[in-house]
């Protein structure tokens, strides 16, 4: 587990399940209104992160791939949403803006995005940015980068929560 800073923390998952456990670490952590990035190519394990998110969050629905939903909402006992967004089949921003990603962003629920940089214009700057890489058929490489204040405490929480340090 390389901490390359205290913005970035740098780890090899070995597993799909392994990838689910580090998404529910920071979906116990996720409030309303935090913005968490998953960008990598197909196959990266992207949605299978965003189930361990929302899993942790307290989702009472599984997570599938939004890929032909776009936007998906989960909801927890309490009433409270989870927002999971995916900008792999748009053509730009304004297909974005149509589908309501301006009123998500205002809201008061998380939200999670695939394929972010499709959308990176409309995105507040402030956000937890999650980039997977392909390693082999079970790994995964995961390097996280938190993007403001609030971000910066949400990437120490979770290197505690995750690794104890």
């Amino acid at each position: 587990m390389p901490i390359l800073d205290e913005r970035s923390l740098e780890f090899l998952s070995h597993s799909p399940e392994q990838t689910r456990r580090l998404g529910v670490r920071l979906g116990e952590l996720v409030g309303p209104g935090d913005l968490v990035c998953l960008a990598g190519d197909l196959g990266s394990g992207k949605t299978t992160l965003a189930q361990g998110i929302a899993r942790g969050w307290g989702a009472l629905d599984p997570v599938t791939s939004p890929t032909f939903v776009l936007v998906s909402e989960y909801r927890r006992a309490d009433s409270a949403k989870l927002y999971h967004f995916d900008a792999f089949r748009l053509n730009g921003p304004a297909e974005a803006t149509d589908l309501g990603l301006e009123d998500i962003l205002a809201g008061d629920g998380p939200l999670v995005v695939e394929w972010p940089e499709r959308v990176l214009e409309l995105l507040p700057g402030d956000r937890m940015w999650v980039k997977l890489r392909w390693v082999d058929d079970s790994r995964r490489g995961l390097r996280v980068e938190a993007c403001g204040h609030r971000y910066e405490r949400l990437l120490r929480q979770f290197r505690i929560a995750t690794f104890g340090s």
